[in-house]
């Protein structure tokens, strides 16, 4: 089904939208914390109903909960990354990773998987997580139910043509937290879970790797999940600080899959 004029007009608007979050955001119910035992996809890693379609009924599935964190009893922390941008900045992201052992988790726009498919092939070929942030990162909290499915559920696709797997993770593009209708397209669309974050390191509006790897320590606990961006030559300059702070506060830092293992 076509985007209406409506929604070619917000996807024109949301080209230049580089982040997921908004000071403007209203508050969002409290993220749901996951423990290792929560955490339900299926025995291939692949969420649930791969087959989903858009004319699928609404209530084939259960909304997708949102999850904002890990358990604040463990030492790990994940680094999660918004997979869009220029694939030399995607390699030197990767490459950072790979000198520090260090794997993420990439949740790739689903323009971004038609682009640069062997980027997203080597983010899975180097042991790092590949989920989806929607087909054309348009802002969701505005969408309506079949168009907000449809984000979803197209980028799913494109990932399980490419690699077999529509990938475990989803998180939401434009927005930091979930709604009713996100959580409920996420679900029926076979993701268990809606991925959100406790840590913007606010790398996307390029503040310079100092300030990106500030914001990153100053709001880092126990069980967080951090925000970062591919696109962003200043997330490159300050991943090797990022990665060494956050081991001197003695915290492990890894993917979300490794967080709830």
């Amino acid at each position: 089904m076509p985007l209406t004029r409506r929604e070619l007009l917000a996807l024109a608007a949301s080209a230049g939208l580089a982040g997921c979050s908004s000071s403007t955001e209203p508050p969002a119910a409290a993220p749901t914390t996951l423990t290792s035992s929560a955490v339900t996809p299926s025995a291939s890693g692949t969420p649930r109903s791969e087959s989903s379609s858009p004319s699928a009924p609404a209530t084939a599935h259960r909304p997708a909960p949102e999850v904002g964190h890990g358990r604040r009893t463990s030492t790990a922390v994940a680094l999660t990354f918004h997979g869009a941008g220029p694939a030399s900045i995607a390699r030197d992201v990767l490459r950072e990773l790979r000198r520090d052992d260090v794997h993420a988790t990439v949740l790739a726009v689903g323009t971004w998987l038609d682009e640069e498919p062997a980027v997203a092939r080597q983010v899975l070929d180097e042991g790092h997580d590949l989920g989806n942030h929607t087909q054309h990162h348009l802002p969701m909290r505005g969408l309506r139910a079949a168009t907000a499915f449809r984000e979803v559920h197209d980028c799913a696709q494109r990932l399980r043509r490419l690699t077999g797997s529509t990938g475990e993770w989803f998180r939401a593009s434009g927005t930091q937290h979930t709604t009713p209708v996100i959580r409920a397209a996420a679900g029926r669309a076979g993701y268990a879970q809606c991925l959100s974050y406790d840590v913007d390191s606010l790398d996307w509006t390029d503040p310079g790797p100092d300030a990106v790897v500030r914001a990153v320590l100053d709001q880092t606990r126990k069980g967080s999940i951090i925000s970062l961006h591919l696109g962003h030559s200043g997330t490159v300059r300050a991943l090797s600080a990022v990665l060494d702070g956050l081991r001197s506060l003695g915290l492990r830092p890894g993917s979300v899959s490794e967080l709830f293992a």
